[in-house]
């Protein structure tokens, strides 16, 4: 069976192409800059070598009809007609309450998505054209929607709802729903098969860090709290995103800036985080050379970083009653030995032991970065929401 999964964002288009049946990625790349001038298509070969594809490319659905093109061309091909892909399945943002899995894409499906875009403006509507584009280039094509809020779905009450006028939350919606949804379900499902135990019974903190970044408590494989909430601004200090703010801040901004309520989500989004403290880069290699450098206000960032993931670690194994695993993913969390040192750094009284020679050797590969004794199990488990979208997509068509 094969099932391309398709993330439209705004400007872009990621995609991967599975055979399920072996588990083989067997095509991916992506679309930058649609609608842009220098509008491109990158591929990953085979062999890994890149190619850069170069063309105007004005929207979704030209984007989409380029990389079907691509898949089935001579050069770069992998398969020889479209009718070999048995499914689509899409990343959509935001399903609000109205979703807690994946479902297969109907007409009354659409119209709930269009429903949530009030509450995720910046991606639903891309998700959506992306949807649409499959549906005029592949009519006969069953497409899958998998929804980053969906795992957080089983948050209790007490836990999602805000300290606001209840009615507030009957009538528009605002509660925390989190975000990251589909890597948080693949990392604690993926971490139990490696460690060679049952999700029922553990306790497991999941750290998904890097530009963007979230941290989820999950009991018995379910999701009992996360750190991003109504949006993904809240949470942990992010590339360019403010995370926990006191909301008396963003009205006095307002005010004192003369800014209205699109100008304060700009800066809260895109201009506050690694970038806005730093002042050098959103990105944590170029934060890291910075400090190396004796930058104070890079040291300071990179400090705030580390300890808003200690500090939600540390709440979490409260919420839990304790924590028997803790996970790191994501660009930094997979990547960046310095990192989940500083995290660790300190809570050697709940149990955690870190191997820093081990730690300090893993880059991207699955690995027990905790010593032998240790009665927290720490685990490095690189993410892979393509291959969980894909995975759903082959449950539902089984299914069906």
């Amino acid at each position: 069976m094969k099932i391309l999964v398709l993330n439209c964002g705004s400007s872009s288009i990621k995609y991967k192409l599975f055979n399920m049946d072996t588990k083989e990625v067997m095509a991916q790349g992506g679309i930058e800059k649609i609608g842009l001038k220098g509008s491109f298509l990158k591929l990953t070969l085979p062999n890994g070598n890149k190619v850069m594809l170069e063309g105007e490319i004005l929207e979704h659905t030209a984007g989409i009809e380029y990389i079907l093109g691509v898949l089935i061309s001579k050069k770069y091909g992998c398969i020889k007609s479209l009718d070999e892909i048995n499914a689509v399945g899409h990343r959509v943002v935001h399903g609000g309450e109205k979703f807690n899995k994946s479902v297969l894409i109907t007409d009354q499906v659409i119209e709930k998505i269009v429903e949530c875009i009030d509450i995720a403006p910046l991606h639903n509507p891309p998700n959506l054209k992306g949807i649409r584009a499959v549906s005029d280039l592949m009519p006969n094509a069953p497409q899958i929607a998998v929804f980053d809020t969906a795992f957080h779905q089983t948050m209790p009450d007490y836990a999602y709802m805000y300290g606001i006028p209840y009615q507030l939350y009957k009538k528009y919606g605002i509660r925390r729903y989190g975000f990251h949804g589909t890597s948080h379900r693949y990392v604690s499902q993926r971490v139990c098969d490696f460690l060679g135990i049952s999700p029922k019974g553990q306790r497991i903190i999941t750290c998904h860090v890097g530009n963007g970044g979230s941290i989820s408590a999950i009991k018995d494989g379910q999701s009992m709290d996360t750190s991003m909430g109504f949006t993904p601004v809240e949470g942990l200090l992010m590339g360019t995103r403010a995370g926990d703010i006191d909301a008396g801040v963003v009205s006095y901004i307002m005010d004192k800036e003369m800014i209205g309520t699109a100008s304060i989500s700009t800066l809260l989004n895109k201009h506050s985080g690694i970038l806005g403290v730093s002042g050098v880069s959103s990105d944590m290699r170029e934060l890291d050379a910075a400090c190396q450098e004796g930058n104070e206000r890079a040291i300071l960032a990179e400090k705030m970083y580390y300890y808003r993931i200690k500090k939600y670690v540390g709440a979490y194994t409260a919420a839990l009653g304790g924590v028997d695993v803790i996970v790191f993913t994501g660009g930094v969390g997979e990547n960046q030995s310095k990192c989940r040192s500083e995290v660790c750094e300190g809570l050697e009284y709940m149990g955690v032991h870190l191997d820093q020679e081990k730690n300090n050797k893993i880059h991207g590969d699955e690995a027990i970065i905790s010593t032998p004794d240790s009665k927290v199990k720490v685990v490095v488990i690189p993410t892979d929401e393509e291959f969980m979208i894909a995975s759903d997509a082959m449950e539902i068509l089984k299914g069906k």
